[in-house]
């Protein structure tokens, strides 16, 4: 490869590790149902759940053996009463799926053929991602402190980055 063309393959690079960093954490977030546990019988769902937060835009995965179990999103009735007809969706494709929380919402999900009775069933209560922090008040023209020092921060950590692309991996 030529020296002009390292050149530009370094520069996208830095480029790329700079906008990775300071991107804002607005992202949606992938929720692994379960954990490490994925969906299976005998997990505690409601512990699992309890310790997430879900926003509008998150996703949740389900992983599961698909030769044995679902994944059907249900009304909070058959929820609570582990009934699998007439569900509101049927959420299994290939074992590996995925479900958009599109709205600010309770969302209840079970297996059916008698898993929900093992413990094959899980709410997550959906809320409206919180508005970024304002920033700080600007006094005549200038930057607080406080902006400044995270200007600076965010700036040695694009340079720590992007140094770390540029030298250390080529």
């Amino acid at each position: 490869m030529g020296a002009e063309k390292r050149f530009f393959v370094k520069f996208e690079l830095m480029l790329m590790a700079i906008l990775m960093v300071s991107m804002e954490s607005s992202m949606a977030a992938l929720h692994r149902v379960g954990g490490k546990l994925g969906w299976n019988p005998n997990v505690n769902y409601s512990e699992w759940s309890d310790h997430e937060r879900f926003y509008v835009g998150d996703w949740l995965l389900f992983n599961f053996d698909k030769r044995y179990f679902n994944v059907l999103e249900v009304n909070e009735t058959s929820y609570d009463n582990c009934n699998d007809q007439g569900f509101v969706k049927n959420i299994t494709r290939g074992g590996r799926d995925v479900v958009e929380l599109t709205q600010v919402r309770p969302y209840y999900f079970l297996s059916s053929g008698g898993y929900c009775y093992h413990g094959m069933k899980v709410a997550v209560n959906v809320e409206m991602l919180p508005p970024a922090p304002e920033p700080a008040p600007v006094k005549n023209g200038s930057l607080t402190s406080d902006a400044v020092s995270l200007k600076i921060f965010h700036c040695m950590i694009s340079f720590a980055v992007a140094y770390y692309y540029l030298v250390l991996l080529f």
